[in-house]
């Protein structure tokens, strides 16, 4: 088998390993924690009515439904069958009009300058190959429409999140798979958008991460529900588990701004907002 062959059969078992990850759990119950936190992303585009969105990895819908009230016409796209069957349900229970489609975000089936708008709100940044990510949404934005993401970064609370999981659980390769949170860095998301995208815009934001319980049951809620966080604990052995959970409940704990035996976290990332050269 020669390499690149293998390269496409790494990233084939990749792919397919990233799609039970995120249909693992129900990150719908997750998303429902910083709903409002994507309205107000949303809200800060100050959309057009009428203009052409696409939410990249969207996910049961956090900015496809806060676009489509504020009057764009919406299309959701996501890897995640179960998560896409809760947005058509809530869209349709609600009365929303949105097209949820089922494919991978780094071979978009749009055609090119299809939308005005695209966006990703933690989704597009754990795709495994960034530099295909910018190409689609170079593709797919129209010249003059604008490009938003929020990404987790890597000294913020999820990042801390994460790194403390790949002490335990190690990511793929770097060569397979960049690490997501290189997309929380603004020199290195001005690189990857450079050339397709000007007025490059990085401000670094903070969303309330709250759980109506103490640290501990907060932690195994985000265990039983985040793909990632699920995959993880179930690759360990129970020392390994024990070990893990100690170390995140010591992160939730040291970050946890409450005092009424709740749980809330300041959580960072970068806004990305450009425009399509």
């Amino acid at each position: 088998m020669n390499t690149a062959t293998t390269a496409a059969t790494e990233l084939a078992a990749l792919k397919t390993k990233l799609k039970a990850t995120w249909m693992s759990g129900d990150f719908d119950k997750i998303a429902q924690v910083i709903w409002d936190d994507g309205a107000e992303f949303i809200a800060r585009l100050q959309l057009k009515p009428g203009a052409r969105l696409l939410d990249v990895a969207c996910g049961s819908g956090n900015l496809a439904f806060a676009a489509a009230r504020a009057g764009a016409v919406v299309t959701g796209q996501d890897i995640a069958t179960n998560l896409l069957e809760t947005a058509r349900a809530r869209a349709q229970a609600e009365g929303v009009t949105i097209q949820f489609d089922e494919n991978d975000a780094e071979a978009l089936p749009y055609a090119d300058a299809a939308f005005d708008e695209v966006v990703t709100m933690f989704g597009a940044m754990f795709a495994p190959r960034p530099e295909r990510i910018a190409a689609e949404f170079a593709r797919v934005c129209r010249k003059g429409g604008r490009i938003a993401m929020a990404n987790w970064t890597p000294e913020g609370f999820i990042g801390e999140v994460f790194k403390t999981t790949a002490k335990h659980v190690p990511p793929p390769p770097a060569a397979l798979m960049p690490s997501p949170l290189l997309w929380g860095n603004e020199a290195t998301v001005r690189e990857r958008l450079g050339q397709s995208f000007t007025n490059i815009r990085c401000t670094r934001r903070t969303l309330d991460f709250a759980f109506p319980m103490p640290v501990p049951e907060a932690v195994e809620y985000f265990r039983a529900w985040y793909g990632p966080m699920l995959r993880a604990f179930a690759a360990l052995d129970e020392a390994g588990q024990a070990a893990l959970r100690r170390e995140q409940e010591e992160l939730w704990q040291k970050h946890n701004q409450a005092k009424d035996g709740t749980t809330s976290i300041a959580a960072e990332y970068l806004e990305v907002i450009a425009t399509r050269a």
